[in-house]
């Protein structure tokens, strides 16, 4: 390795969730390697495909799929598309000549990693989850080192490999310096008023759009004002639902989460690993309503790991038409419980989790 100029590859995406920490870690590589290359590998279609380059790096796609557990059948055409891209990470492997090659989950870290690991290539495993996904656990044998968030992940990786990093955040949310007050004034909301931030990830999420349109008037009778984050599908719905009505403001996305989470007193979100770090870091009390189409059912477990603690309310998604809005009001009305809650999330946070993943990285291209 040059120690100028030395080569990194990250591969992984599919969802906000693992591309945010993705660029984190790549620009903590550059703050330490100001002469780093760094190349991504994702899957064709996904969002990195567009995101990556926006944040000004270089992307090479994989045509890799994730299997479907509902038709077996499709599945042969997930098995070719499988095996083009552990030859397509080969070639890309072999042109690019990493020096170590960082995963962070999502269907094109499998090929990646273990295209690198053929090659005697260190590799990282970033594991963003309190359950380790699959991927990641087939990885790990291999692995040079395996970042996680949350403590006990001895259950899925060797011992001697973890190191507690936590799961690194877009670097714009935590922006200093803005009121809940200027957050709000800027949404265009009464700056004295309670406001709840409801956030359903870049895609919605129908469970949380359902149950919030029908509670519409409950929430402006007891004065609490929303900022509504419906997702691309649901946008046209929530801004008819909403129309006339004083104190909500209804989006398909937010350009600015940092002033979102400021102008917020409560967050309702689902639980992927991504949000639950920005809410530790920010100490922002949640209610939680995990997804449940996801891998291991994973987003229940993160959402435990933080309800076990009272650092947040866990509503099941098939209860949330009936609890959701009635927790929201309870928990609005308590303000000891949203101190309390606030004070145990924000424990939970490890911050800098990029400057110690790149610790990491840079232990293994040196050897140790």
């Amino acid at each position: 390795m040059s120690a100028q100029k030395p080569r990194f590859i990250i591969s992984g995406g599919g969802t906000g969730g693992h591309i945010f920490p993705a660029l984190s870690i790549a620009g903590a590589i550059k703050r330490r390697y100001p002469q780093a290359e760094i190349l991504f590998v994702g899957a064709l279609g996904r969002m990195e495909m567009d995101k990556v380059p926006a944040a000004g790096y270089s992307i090479e796609g994989l045509p890799v799929a994730g299997f479907d557990r509902r038709n077996l059948l499709r599945n042969i055409s997930v098995l070719l598309k499988l095996r083009k891209s552990l030859a397509r990470a080969r070639h890309i492997i072999a042109d690019f000549k990493p020096d170590a090659v960082i995963g962070v989950g999502g269907y094109a870290s499998g090929p990646t990693l273990k295209a690198a690991q053929r090659k005697k290539i260190p590799t990282l495993l970033q594991e963003q989850n309190s359950y380790a996904g699959v991927t990641n656990k087939l990885l790990a044998k291999k692995a040079r080192r395996i970042c996680v968030a949350y403590p006990g992940m001895e259950r899925f990786f060797p011992a001697e490999k973890i190191t507690l990093t936590g799961n690194p955040v877009r670097p714009e949310i935590l922006r200093p310096g803005i009121t809940p007050e200027q957050a709000r004034a800027s949404f265009g909301l009464d700056q004295d008023k309670p406001t709840v931030l409801i956030v359903g990830g870049s895609l919605g999420a129908r469970t949380l759009n359902e149950s919030i349109e029908a509670s519409l008037q409950q929430f402006a009778d007891a004065g609490i004002q929303l900022i509504w984050q419906t997702g691309k599908a649901y946008g046209n719905k929530g801004t008819e639902a909403a129309k006339g009505m004083k104190g909500i403001v209804v989006t398909q996305f937010l350009t600015d989460m940092a002033a979102a989470y400021a102008a917020a007193s409560l967050v309702v979100s689902r639980a992927g690993a991504g949000s639950i770090s920005e809410l530790e870091l920010l100490g922002k009390p949640a209610i939680l309503v995990p997804s449940p189409n996801v891998a291991e059912d994973h987003q229940t477990k993160n959402a435990r790991a933080l309800s076990d603690n009272g650092a947040a309310i866990l509503v099941t998604d098939a209860q949330a038409r009936q609890e959701l809005v009635p927790a929201i009001l309870k928990t609005m009305a308590d303000t000891a419980l949203l101190n309390s809650m606030g004070k145990a999330i924000r424990n939970l946070s490890l911050p800098g989790s990029d400057e110690k993943i790149v610790d990491e990285i840079s232990k293994i291209i040196a050897g140790k």
